[in-house]
């Protein structure tokens, strides 16, 4: 699993790391709202936790533009602020969960643990991926950007499938060619790199926001520029 604590106490923030990393979880953090909205919009994560009082953009505008972004990753706020209105003001903003400061550590990694599953259980039954504009529905074979519709192959289609999955993750040539074309062994052909290639032409070629990126030496990686 993986995790975004957002919280501007680096004391309570690398507690929450290091106990959460004992569960063999991995975890990063960031210590205001923007760097937090950023990391949410470019990596995946199976779960963010967010403190309310943050610098520059504060918890709850955060969920908010995060949802309005179209992102549905869990949000748990972890914050101080405990009356019923802020516990409103929370859900209401897009939280999923809400814990008060001070709290049971037992108690934050089982409500993890709940949305996890409850995150996996959704993407399961969801048949739409998407990222920024781009709008991949599976049942309809189709995909749109900014609600235009792209006209793909049924390998582009799995390949870019396979990329909107494994969204802020590098995978390698190998990785695409087990998952995408089921090929085990190196066949000395640059077809993964000409099909990425299909691929940015119809993607990003028109857009000013790039989403496949090349990691050289590694293969490449999808995220919001």
């Amino acid at each position: 699993m993986k995790i975004l604590i957002v919280e501007d106490e680096p004391k309570l923030a690398g507690f929450v790391k290091r106990g959460l990393e004992e569960q063999s979880w991995e975890v990063e953090l960031a210590y205001d709202g923007q760097v937090g909205k950023k990391m949410a919009s470019n990596y995946r994560f199976d779960v963010i936790i967010l403190d309310v009082n943050l610098p520059i953009l504060n918890g709850y505008d955060l969920a908010k533009q995060l949802r309005n972004d179209g992102l549905t990753t869990p949000i748990l706020f972890l914050t101080a602020l405990g009356t019923i209105d802020d516990k409103l003001d929370g859900f209401e903003a897009g939280g999923d969960d809400y814990l008060v400061k001070p709290f049971e550590f037992r108690e934050l990694i089982a409500r993890i643990k709940v949305l996890s599953q409850r995150s996996n259980n959704r993407e399961q039954s969801s048949q739409i991926l998407k990222l920024a504009d781009l709008e991949l529905n599976l049942d309809e074979k189709v995909a749109r950007r900014g609600g235009n519709r792209i006209d793909l192959t049924a390998k582009e289609f799995a390949l870019l499938e396979y990329l909107m999955r494994n969204r802020g993750r590098v995978v390698s040539r190998v990785d695409i060619a087990e998952q995408v074309w089921d090929i085990r062994f190196d066949t000395g052909t640059n077809v993964i790199d000409v099909y990425i290639n299909f691929l940015r032409k119809k993607v990003d070629k028109d857009y000013s926001t790039k989403l496949i990126h090349t990691v050289v030496g590694m293969g490449y990686i999808f995220k919001e520029e």
